[in-house]
Formats: C-alpha cells, structure tokens, sequence
C-alpha cells in the first residue's frame, strides 16, 4: 500500500511488539462523523468527497489549531483529522487541548512530514494515528474506522521514526518508565503487558477472564498511572520498562 502497512518485523527487533487489526469498526448505516484540520482548502474538499464515497461523514471543518479546538467542542465528532503545520495555533498545541479537554475524541494526524521529532511530539501531545500525505483514499477511510476503535495506525515511515526512537531513548528512558509501571498493580502489569502485546479490550478481557468493563476501568486507570494518552505511549513504556 505504497509504505502505508507498518513494519512490525522492525517493532519486534526493537522489543516492541504493538500492533493493529483491521476489521468492521461500526455498524451498519452507521456514519463515522469526522472534522477536517487543514489550512488549504481545496485538500479538504478532495478528502471530504474521497470519505463521503466511503460512508465517512465530515461533519466539520477548521483551517488552523484553534479553529480545531473550537470546531471539535463545538461538534464532538468520532474523529479529528488534523494537520501539524498550519498558521496560528500550531498544530501539535491544537492536538494537546483536544485530547485534554475531550479524550473520548480521537486524533489523526495526516502531514507531510516524517521528521521523528513531529511524529514523536504529536504522540506525545495525544494522537492514536500518524500517516502521510498521499495515501490512498481507502487506507485512509480504514485508518479512520480504526481511530475511531481506539487502535492505532502509522505509516511505515512513522513507524521506522517511532522505532528509531525507542532504540536510541531506552537507556535514558527506561527509568522514568519503570517508575510508572512500579504504580500499577499486579492485575494492571498482566493488561499492560498484553496491551503492549496487541490485544483489544475483548481479547485482553477473555485472556483474564474479566469483563470488558473491568478491562476498560485497567485501561483507564493505567494511562493515569504512566501518564499517557493512548495505547501507542502504554505500550511505548511497557517497552522501556522491560515488560514487553
């Protein structure tokens, strides 16, 4: 798909072991509702079309980060679609206050660029998905559905970047990880540890013969105990923490 499945073979070299699966996210009839982030305008109206011939509805849109803020509060939609460069607001800033303020809203960043230190900041600040610019209308349409699950998506190249990064960061990271998952309890470490592993809630649930609720209150109470937004950063210091 032209550098858009991630190379999970270099995850596991790095002792990262996170991945996706893709499948049927909603209903039937059932709309994804979607806000566009982009301060170009005829780029938003060709993803517009591209997503509503898939069923993908844009309910909103913004041209810079605090139009975005304002426009996803004001809508609350499944998904936001964002860009990192834009004028005003940066990106990366607009990205922190949606999370925070809203974090049952997920955010992809669609960009053009693959520097590590834009992948690794829009991460940081919240996004469960990272692609470029170019992929093809159906990947993105998949990408989105599986936002909208929680799941994370990255392009190849994004992945290398986030690879790279956990590599060259373990050592001086590994500390500061361990003392997150030092917080978590036992039951915690087993869902952290196959979280990491690629399991969803469902999955993780009939491993630990819990139910969903119960897999989604460990979730929760994990991300508050490592300080993270999503399950790329838990699996990311399930790594550097040597338990996964």
């Amino acid at each position: 798909m032209n550098g858009y499945i991630p190379a999970w073979s270099d995850l596991k070299r790095a002792g990262f072991t996170f991945h996706v699966i893709f499948s049927a996210m909603t209903a039937p009839g059932q709309a994804l509702r979607v806000v566009l982030v982009d301060d170009h305008h005829f780029f938003r109206e060709g993803l517009r079309g591209m997503l509503a011939a898939d069923g993908i509805s844009v309910i909103g849109e913004a041209t810079d980060g605090e139009g975005a803020v304002t426009v996803t509060r004001e809508l609350e939609p499944d998904v936001v679609v964002i860009d990192l460069r834009m004028p005003g607001t940066p990106g990366v800033e607009a990205v922190r206050r949606i999370v925070a303020a809203q974090p049952h809203v997920q955010v992809m960043v669609l960009s053009v660029s693959a520097d590590h230190g834009d992948v690794l900041a829009a991460l940081a600040a919240g996004a469960c998905c990272y692609l470029l610019k170019g992929s093809r209308a159906d990947e993105l349409a998949a990408s989105i559905r599986l936002a909208a699950a929680g799941h994370a998506v990255l392009s190849r190249e994004i992945l290398q970047a986030l690879v790279a990064h956990v590599r060259a960061g373990a050592d001086a990271s590994a500390a500061h990880a361990g003392d997150g998952a030092r917080a978590l309890t036992a039951r915690e470490l087993e869902v952290l540890r196959l979280l990491a592993g690629g399991a969803d809630n469902a999955a993780i649930g009939r491993e630990l013969s819990i139910s969903g609720h119960t897999v989604k209150q460990h979730v929760t109470s994990i991300f508050g105990k490592l300080g993270v937004h999503n399950r790329v950063q838990a699996a990311v210091c399930a790594v550097r923490a040597g338990l996964a």
